[in-house]
């Protein structure tokens, strides 16, 4: 008799809402126990019933349960064919940019992530692989870049850390004319807001360790694919890099999707309360918040997502007034990340974008001024009672 945990594939799921999605996960729990919380199967290696029988498990470098799960729901959740786990968000962006041959030529949107800045600069660059980083909101633009070799496009939307938004669709629209892939960053928004697929994306990578398991108390990646052929590249460099998520960290992040829709609700309402306080503080020289109906991508993140996400980034008006903002907050945190239930305050400059050339800061408007706030899940009277009290 078939146990009543265990669903053969993931059609069972399609009628429930997202938030049941994201409390059930994949198998929704263990078919041989029938344990509610996803078990972890803290192994190396599985045994074969007898010679030429395997339980579909061999190794945890190829595949473990507990991470399979997690890979299950993130499939789910982001509406694609198969979801792969690795052990950072580099490590899958690592495997991601192993599609590409020396000569192709790959189009980014010019405020990326410095990590993601230093893999093409530092490694695949010099593997022979060509990159240019563009506006992406400037649709002309875009298109100027392209060249007979563009093998993809890589779309942060809303950036980090200036927040500016693409659109997916029409870039989507370029990418295929052009007979390349749409890679889409959807750290920031998570499915729960965005579903980069569904707007014509081949490939949803994001950092784990962000919203998704939204504790800050793992290393994550995830990278979600459209099709059986890019999972099949994926599963090869999984296998060959040896990078996939360890079972303890696979559970940890299925735990924290379970609270996303919850938390992401949150952030969201929290960020707008504190976006508002800060635009109209004396030192706060300028706000830049995707929530704002001034903002240049407004209209178009109306039209892909449904919500605004927890992020705010902002310039004061002196380069002691960041210093002091960032020595004197109490319940904010000053610390390297986003996404986890404490607000956390970040200086871009020095930390997430000290890889990106000084030129490319400035002009970007990365300067000793530029500050970025994740926005927790707290009081959202205390948070902007910390950060009153930080900049007096």
């Amino acid at each position: 008799m078939k146990n009543e945990c265990y669903y053969d594939d993931y059609d069972l799921k399609e009628n429930l809402g997202f938030d049941s999605k994201v409390v059930h996960g994949g198998l929704g729990c263990d078919p041989i126990t029938g344990a509610v919380s996803f078990p972890i199967f803290q192994t190396a290696t599985f045994r074969h019933r007898k010679f030429g029988v395997s339980t579909g498990y061999d190794y945890s470098r190829l595949q473990n349960p507990t991470r399979q799960e997690l890979e299950r729901t993130m499939a789910i959740l982001e509406e694609g064919v198969e979801a792969f786990a690795f052990t950072s968000g580099q490590a899958a962006n690592m495997c991601l940019f192993g599609i590409l041959k020396p000569g192709d030529h790959v189009i980014l949107s010019d405020d990326i992530y410095g990590g993601t800045f230093r893999i093409c600069d530092e490694i695949f660059s010099q593997l022979g692989c060509d990159f240019t980083y563009v506006e992406m909101s400037d649709l002309d633009s875009v298109k100027a870049a392209v060249r007979p070799s563009t093998r993809m496009f890589f779309v942060e939307t809303p950036t980090n850390p200036m927040m500016k938004v693409a659109d997916i669709r029409k870039i989507s629209d370029i990418a295929k004319a052009n007979d390349a892939l749409l890679v889409v960053d959807n750290t920031f928004l998570t499915p729960y807001f965005q579903k980069p697929m569904n707007l014509g994306a081949d490939i949803v990578v994001h950092s784990g360790t962000k919203y998704l398991c939204g504790h800050n108390d793992v290393i994550a990646g995830i990278a979600v694919v459209k099709t059986k052929e890019m999972a099949e590249h994926f599963r090869g460099q999984m296998k060959s890099r040896g990078n996939g998520l360890g079972p303890f960290d696979s559970w940890l992040v299925l735990r924290g999707i379970k609270t996303l829709s919850l938390r992401m609700k949150r952030h969201n309402e929290n960020a707008k309360k504190v976006a508002e306080w800060l635009r109209g503080h004396d030192k706060i020289k300028k706000v830049y918040y995707v929530g704002f109906e001034d903002h240049p991508g407004y209209d178009v993140n109306l039209s892909q997502s449904t919500g605004f996400g927890g992020m705010i980034s902002f310039e004061v008006d002196s380069e002691q007034t960041a210093h002091n903002l960032l020595s004197n907050v109490n319940m904010i945190l000053f610390a390297e990340s986003l996404g986890g239930t404490e607000s956390l305050i970040t200086y871009p400059l020095t930390q997430t974008h000290e890889s990106i050339p000084e030129e490319i800061r400035q002009k970007l408007g990365i300067n000793e001024r530029f500050i970025r706030i994740s926005v927790g899940i707290e009081d959202p009277d205390d948070i902007i009672a910390d950060l009153e009290q930080a900049l007096r």
